[in-house]
């Protein structure tokens, strides 16, 4: 129970720290591909500062598996953090970098109580459509025969996957190009899945609302009517005692 608390309190005072640190990766993941005359320097530091957030994710990680008292379960039921651990130290791509930042966050954003589910997918769209368009301009805008030269196009072109409507007007050339174009749309048809969901339970919360306050008046409206009843009785009894009577 106190190594529950205690991970708890990690969890709990960790959050906005490593929020805050979520965002820092997206601007040093995004200066480096909107910024085409950024110099090595720069792209150096950018680089770092990835590695530096991507790291406070892991020992995040670290840090609650040494805290709970269940190590094997923990690794069971949180095994895509620990895939997004390992992945790029395994293959140091910058691209892998963000997609295991990206999953760190989502699996940290949803032990979070306090985040509704509305604001998380929210979240998830605007992360989904930023990260999505950065990693397919980064790959595309060099290839010879791709047409996603600039953010615009890239930004399009992730909304109309995310939607899967595909106007095929703006599309990837290269292999990881279309891994990507491949990851935004099983996105988007989750998080439209998770909205659709979402909605539904609430028509059927509301739904069930309305049929318990029908039960309880129509409860209510029984009881009454059976008082009523019982009162009639009483008083049809006590009109023919005092006749009974009188005759006797």
């Amino acid at each position: 129970m106190e190594q529950q608390t205690a991970q708890a309190r990690w969890e709990h005072r960790t959050q906005r720290p490593l929020l805050a640190l979520a965002v820092v990766f997206a601007l040093a993941y995004a200066v480096p591909i909107v910024d085409t005359s950024a110099g090595h320097s720069l792209t150096a530091v950018c680089t770092v500062v990835e590695w530096v957030v991507w790291g406070a994710f892991a020992a995040d990680y670290l840090a609650r598996l040494a805290l709970t008292g269940d190590r094997k379960g923990f690794v069971r039921a949180h095994w895509p953090d620990l895939c997004a651990v390992v992945l790029p130290v395994l293959q140091p791509l910058r691209l892998l970098r963000m997609v295991a930042t990206l999953l760190l966050v989502g699996r940290r954003a949803r032990m979070a109580n306090q985040i509704r589910l509305t604001t998380y997918v929210a979240g998830s769209v605007v992360g989904l459509l930023m990260f999505g368009s950065l990693a397919v301009l980064s790959v595309e805008r060099e290839s010879p025969e791709g047409n996603i030269r600039t953010l615009g196009d890239a930004l399009w072109w992730s909304f109309t996957t995310m939607t899967t409507v595909g106007y095929g007007d703006h599309a990837p050339t290269t292999g990881l190009g279309r891994v990507i174009a491949v990851g935004l749309m099983l996105s988007g048809i989750a998080l439209l899945g998770v909205v659709t969901a979402n909605i539904a339970a609430w028509f059927l919360a509301r739904f069930e609302k309305d049929d318990v306050e029908e039960r309880r008046q129509t409860q209510a409206i029984e009881a009454l009517t059976e008082e009523v009843r019982a009162l009639r009785a009483e008083v049809a009894e006590l009109r023919r005692t005092p006749a009974g009577r009188a005759e006797s």
